[in-house]
């Protein structure tokens, strides 16, 4: 397959070409009346060829809105492509195709893929786009919009096959949910990647929706939960036991009291049941000792 590239079309100042086309037409009525009032041929020929010249030459006249461009094609072959805005004049017998170049968005609705571990879940993301070369775009795919909402679609059903939702037996795993950011980066490279023979640069690509499918999300939730707690009481007795430490440690240091093994196994006891223990602890008073 033969690769487009778009090139800059001969085009001129549609003011400038109006201005000879007036002068074209004061010389063709000017020929017709002198060859009709004198019998010539020739005036008659010049006069009437000017007039012809002269509409054909009314078909090249064209406007370009800012971020518009217009694709010219001669007799089937690409000639070029004016991107300039303004009032223009080209070739009047080409065909003329405009083409946006402003950014757009595609929008991924929801689709039902597996992550790296296998796990259905639901995506879905945002495309922003644009046409950076309207020849690749013009001549290259059938349809460009059709094209971009292909090739993101399996570009994101590639992307998230390779990252897991969340991170399970692997800390530092990176994964969907966990680092937005770098997922973003590796979805638009690998979006630029099928869309650059379209001619389009993509300019953002992100996760719009991200979610457990249906029928696993009720286990998913259970199972975050219960990592949820894991880690919370992980991170209470460490703290309790910093606390009995310490505790330990400044009634030693201020000879509160003298604690041999087994009493200091008690009080330890005690001071991880009172800080652990998700209720309020209810002392009991001893008394002493009745001998």
């Amino acid at each position: 397959m033969q690769n487009s590239r778009e090139i800059p079309a001969w085009r001129m100042s549609g003011f400038a070409a109006m201005a000879l086309l007036f002068g074209l037409g004061v010389v063709g009525v000017v020929g017709l009346a002198e060859g009709t009032e004198a019998a010539r041929a020739p005036s008659v020929i010049g006069g009437s060829l000017a007039l012809v010249l002269l509409v054909i030459g009314v078909r090249g006249f064209f406007t370009l809105e800012p971020n518009k461009a217009a694709v010219l094609v001669f007799f089937g072959r690409y000639v070029g492509t004016v991107t300039r805005q303004g009032f223009h004049w080209a070739n009047p017998l080409a065909r003329r195709v405009l083409v946006s170049l402003r950014v757009r968005n595609f929008n991924i609705d929801k689709i039902k893929v597996n992550d790296a571990m296998g796990n259905p879940i639901q995506i879905g993301a945002v495309i922003v786009w644009r046409i950076v070369d309207t020849a690749k775009a013009q001549f290259d795919v059938q349809s460009v919009r059709e094209f971009v909402a292909l090739q993101s679609e399996t570009a994101i059903r590639a992307m998230a096959s390779r990252f897991p939702y969340d991170e399970y037996e692997d800390p530092g795993a990176e994964t969907l949910r966990g680092n937005p950011d770098h997922v973003a980066e590796v979805l638009k490279r690998d979006v630029q990647d099928r869309l650059g023979v379209a001619g389009v640069e993509v300019m953002e690509a992100r996760i719009s929706h991200l979610a457990y499918a249906q029928e696993i999300a009720q286990a998913m939730l259970r199972r975050q939960q219960a990592e949820a707690i894991v880690a919370a009481r992980r991170r209470i007795v460490d703290g309790a036991v910093g606390m009995v430490e310490m505790a330990l440690e400044r009634l030693e240091k201020e000879n509160v009291v003298e604690l041999d093994n087994e009493r200091r196994a008690a009080m330890v006891n005690n001071l991880l049941v009172a800080v652990v223990s998700e209720r309020d602890a209810s002392p009991v008073i001893n008394t002493g000792s009745l001998y």
